[in-house]
């Protein structure tokens, strides 16, 4: 019965309940709609406000929108400065940075140009400073426009026109009101008394700035300027960021806070001090009458500050601002004694700094970086335009003037009293001063021995100990420029030969003990010490190596040929005993040191060897003894084998040979191939036919193994009628077959070959490509070469001594020149290329040279470019010593590169290169083709064997050595001994090692007649049993058997004649 009633009560509350909330959106529209009325209102109102205000400042201030800052406007326009300034208070309450940019460039261009006026300072802007009702909101107002000109700063563009020009208006005003040289209150009369008072009103505007990072947007607008090749901040603009940057150092006296910002933020900015010289050289006067540099450096000099400015800098922004400190040094050299300690620390440390970022290796975590080579940072590809900027303000601390001031404690060196000098006269010819310090060397290493003196704490050894590591921590951290920091310094006129004096007199005792002492130490003094050597030794391989013969031996300059007679034996003494008292492992502290001196050691001996300035037996060192050295590489000895691999010159060459033969010895046993008891090889038999060797021997000896061509090859030989020849092959027939290819393939008619003008010896043709498959040949000769080498066979074949360089690798090192070289090859082109280098009446180009070699090919002249497109660049000064050496190079290397190549790959299949780096140029010549001394007839004698009845007693026999000793004169010897055994030269080791042994035979017939000895002939030989004296036979040979076979003359007088005739037209050459 009440269910209606329920209804309708349920009805009625829902009702209810949907009108109050009807009544609440209602209530919240009304709200919402009031809110939105007053902010539309306020909008509005603001608006209308806001654009009354720009108006009531256009009003003022808008004619000043195209003042131009040169031009000086009617004093009429300008309003009363606190008439604007009451404006711009308005105009700032509603600033906003986007959209009102164009009304606050007017009311800067407003506000300086109210500084300009003459006359009416109630017009001057900063006026209001003086009133006390004013100052406060003034400054205060200041402080807005200040900082709102930085952060228009921070956005702007140089590089573009009118972004540029606003970049001058906003500097400019910072300029004007951070300082009061230019406000005209203070030039009426009696306003003195209030310049304390507007300096300090400066100083808090200054101050608000530096607060709100002036430094960082000053750096970012530099960097948006100065990170390219060419600057694009104007002039006026650049020195206006430096002035503002330095007013607050100035201002609070350089306070280390305020420093090490600018250092970090300023000083940093690649090439800043460069653009600085070229664009607003005026502004350095700030940095010389302020002391920045020293300030800097005192700053510096201690560890927690550098520390400091290191954290805040990456590897490229540390090398900047070491590239700037160094410009303004130079700038102000008369300065830097008094700072050159702490400078030289300083430029150190930002080096070390710079070091920390450099890789020995390519990685994916590593970079290219123009200067410092592979870095551990991502470089800055803007920065990286900067770089040839910051190089030239780096190179400064090698050049001349820096030099010379770092240096002076050297350069002014003299030797102490008791140190004998000697100077060879300036007046005296070129050949007779080479010729007295070649035979007087000997005597000058005593007479020039370290006398020493220096005491190494006095505090001129200190100074150069400093400026050597300075440019050691150059060399090994800047490895971009190490070439040019080597060649600013050899500029120095005399200061490697002073420096290497210096070395000389330091210690009690004199340069080498000091040096052998401090090796066992690991003290700041000792590295300090070895920095001067590493530096000595550095510049010196730099110099040496680009020194012509011209420069070295008869200008003598920078070092006479007497100072590298003592500093090669000071260099060797210590390298020897780096090694063999095992200092120097590779690995250690001392590499680097050993590296420098190693270097330089073989530049001198290198040069030695083609051309002598030291005596006989100079580079030895005498306390070594090859069995001791022997016995060490027998049982593996590190010491010994790094001593034969990086000195071997310090072992007699005799010995070396024996080590060498040694080593084939050895390897011949290790191969299985040397008959014994035990074991019998097997030999590769090969059949040539006399009319065809050289194409029988490629064919069956060119595709064979090394090993099977080390091993024994026995030779067969069939005559023109195409039979067997008789005999068996002992090694000497296969002797014969090497010495008759040899003499073929290097027959320069062959064209494999060509023989160099002059000295008439041999090297690859470079138009050997005629013939077929020339580069396999050309393996192929080196391979048989390599074979006679193996075997101890000597062949007469002279090479030049620019290709003997290029076998033993010797052209790969960094410091090798060709145009050294060149005279073994071509000396008229040298002397030509020499004329072009020294040539200083004029210029270079006047002779109408290009970077191209023209060279008459089998009648057809052919002209080389030297580089892409050298034959449209033109050889000028500039470039001259790059055309000289690209020509020898050329000639040298480029036309024969691939038959070079091709001859060394044979070559060395059979001799291990590890065998060659014992031996020098001219010691591989001789290793090849026998010592050139004078033949030794008692060693000969000594191991002669007999034959046919022949005994060393025989009156034939005694006539032949007598003949030989008195009669013959040295070419005959050699003509003899050329006869008998193919090569005029002695064997290295004596003819001990002559294989086979040298033979004399008595014969009765003649040759084709010969069947050997028998019982008969040999009793009548040895009895001198002879029916008539055989005046019609001539002496033969056998060279493949060394075999000399002599009829059994009646008078010596025949003999002499018979045996003359013989070799000197060589009717003895055959085979038995």
């Amino acid at each position: 019965m009440f269910a209606p009633y329920e209804d309708k009560k349920a009805s009625f509350l829902d009702e209810k309940k949907s009108a109050r909330v009807n009544r609440q959106e209602e209530i919240r529209r009304d709200h919402s709609a009031t809110k939105i009325q007053a902010v539309v209102r306020r909008f509005l109102a603001v608006s209308s406000l806001r654009k009354q205000t720009q108006g009531d400042l256009q009003s003022l201030i808008g004619w000043a929108r195209e003042v131009s800052p040169t031009s000086s406007p009617d004093k009429a326009k300008f309003a009363p400065a606190v008439t604007v300034f009451k404006a711009t208070e308005r105009f700032l309450y509603f600033f906003d940075q986007k959209k009102d940019h164009v009304l606050f460039q007017t009311l800067c261009r407003y506000i300086l140009a109210s500084m300009e006026v003459e006359g009416d300072s109630k017009i001057w802007y900063v006026s209001l400073a003086l009133s006390k009702e004013h100052v406060l909101p003034w400054i205060q107002q200041m402080k807005k426009l200040l900082w709102q000109c930085c952060c228009y700063l921070k956005t702007l563009k140089p590089d573009n026109n009118d972004q540029s020009k606003l970049v001058s208006l906003y500097l400019n005003m910072v300029v004007i009101f951070t300082d009061t040289t230019t406000w005209k209150v203070l030039k009426i009369k009696g306003s003195e008394a209030l310049r304390p008072g507007m300096n300090q009103l400066c100083a808090n505007l200054l101050g608000h700035l530096t607060s709100k990072d002036l430094y960082v947007i000053l750096q970012a607008l530099l960097k948006r300027g100065l990170e390219r090749s060419q600057p694009t901040l104007k002039r006026a603009a650049l020195a206006a960021i430096v002035t503002i940057s330095m007013r607050p150092l100035i201002s609070t006296q350089f306070s280390q806070h305020l420093l090490t910002a600018f250092l970090v933020h300023i000083l940093s900015l690649p090439g800043l001090i460069l653009h600085l010289s070229t664009i607003a050289e005026q502004t350095l006067l700030l940095f010389r009458n302020n002391n920045v540099l020293e300030k800097s450096i005192r700053l510096l000099e201690q560890e927690q500050n550098i520390r400091i400015v290191f954290n805040s800098l990456e590897g490229s922004y540390s090398l900047c601002l070491l590239a700037n400190m160094v410009q303004l040094a130079y700038l102000q050299l008369d300065m830097l004694p008094v700072i050159m300690e702490p400078f030289m620390g300083v430029v150190i440390m930002l080096l070390a700094r710079c070091q920390s970022y450099v890789q020995n290796k390519q990685s994916s975590l590593t970079h290219w970086h123009p200067v410092l080579g592979w870095f551990s940072q991502r470089i800055n590809p803007t920065l990286n335009e900067a770089m040839p900027n910051v190089v030239k303000q780096l190179q400064l601390l090698w050049a001349r003037n820096m030099v010379k001031q770092l240096f002076s404690e050297v350069l002014r060196f003299k030797p102490m009293a008791g140190t004998p000098t000697t100077e060879t006269p300036e007046t005296a010819p070129v050949k007779k001063a080479f010729k007295k310090a070649l035979q007087k060397s000997s005597v000058k290493l005593k007479e020039m021995r370290s006398s020493g003196g220096r005491k190494l704490d006095s505090p001129e050894v200190l100074s150069v100990c400093h400026v050597c590591v300075l440019y050691q921590s150059c060399l090994k951290t800047l490895t971009q420029l190490k070439l040019d920091i080597l060649t600013g310094l050899c500029l120095q006129e005399d200061l490697l030969s002073k420096l290497w004096g210096f070395i000389d007199e330091l210690g009690p005792s004199g340069g080498l003990k000091l040096f052998l002492e401090s090796l066992t130490s690991d003290t700041e003094q000792s590295h300090q010490l070895f920095a001067v050597l590493s530096l000595s030794c550095d510049c010196g391989s730099h110099i040496v190596a680009i020194l012509d013969d011209m420069e070295m031996y008869e200008q003598q300059k920078p070092f006479k040929l007497e100072e590298l007679v003592k500093i090669s034996s000071f260099l060797n003494a210590f390298a020897f005993r780096l090694l063999w008292d095992g200092i120097y492992d590779g690995k250690n502290r001392h590499t680097s040191l050993f590296q420098s001196v190693h270097t330089f050691l073989m530049l001198l001996y290198d040069r030695d060897c083609r051309r002598p300035f030291t005596a006989p037996g100079h580079w030895l060192i005498r306390e070594l003894k090859p069995s001791t050295l022997v016995s060490e590489l027998e049982k593996g000895k590190r010491r010994a084998l790094l001593l034969l691999h990086m000195m071997p010159h310090v072992i007699p060459h005799k010995d070396r040979v024996i080590l060498f033969r040694r080593f084939v010895t050895d390897e011949k046993k290790a191969l299985g191939i040397i008959e014994n008891e035990c074991a019998s090889p097997k030999p590769t038999l090969i059949t040539v036919h006399r009319s065809r060797m050289v194409e029988d021997g490629f064919q069956q000896l060119a595709l064979l193994p090394p090993q099977a061509l080390k091993g024994i090859i026995r030779v067969k030989f069939v005559n023109d009628l195409g039979l067997d020849e008789a005999g068996i092959d002992q090694d000497g027939v296969f002797k014969e077959f090497l010495e008759e290819i040899i003499k073929r393939v290097f027959d320069p008619s062959l064209n494999l070959f060509k023989m160099t003008s002059g000295e008439e010896r041999l090297y690859p043709s470079p138009t050997s490509y005629i013939q077929e498959d020339h580069l396999t040949l050309f393996e192929f000769v080196g391979k048989m070469l390599g074979k006679a080498v193996y075997e101890g066979i000597v062949v007469e074949v002279p090479f030049a001594s620019f290709f003997l360089s290029q076998v033993l690798s010797h052209h790969h090192s960094a410091l090798y020149s060709s145009i050294d070289e060149l005279p073994s090859l071509d000396p008229e082109l040298y002397k030509s290329l020499t004329f072009i280098k020294h040539y200083t009446e004029g210029d270079v180009r006047d002779l109408e040279l290009t970077f191209s070699y023209a060279e008459d090919v089998m009648g057809k002249v052919v002209t080389h470019e030297l580089m892409p497109g050298g034959r449209a660049i033109s050889v000028t000064n500039d470039n001259k010593i790059a055309y000289v050496h690209r020509v020898a190079h050329f000639r040298m290397h480029t036309q024969i590169r691939e038959q070079t190549a091709a001859f060394i790959r044979g070559f060395r299949s059979i001799i291990s290169p590890d065998w060659l780096m014992m031996f020098a140029a001219p010691e591989l010549q001789k290793l090849i083709s026998g010592d050139n001394t004078e033949i030794d007839l008692e060693d000969l004698k000594k191991y002669t064997q007999y034959y046919g009845g022949f005994h060393p007693a025989h009156r034939v026999v005694i006539w032949l050595w007598d003949i030989l000793a008195k009669d013959f004169t040295n070419d005959e010897r050699k003509a003899f001994l050329k006869f008998v055994t193919s090569c005029s030269k002695p064997p290295l080791l004596g003819f001990a090692h002559l294989e086979p042994p040298f033979c004399i035979r008595c014969v009765e017939v003649a040759d084709d007649q010969d069947t050997g000895d028998t019982v008969g002939s040999v009793l009548r030989g040895f009895f001198t049993i002879r029916k008539r004296d055989p005046v019609n036979r001539l002496p033969t040979s056998s060279t493949c058997f060394n075999l000399l076979k002599l009829p059994n003359y009646q008078k010596k007088s025949t003999l002499k004649e018979k045996l003359r005739y013989a070799i000197s037209m060589n009717t003895g050459f055959e085979l038995s």
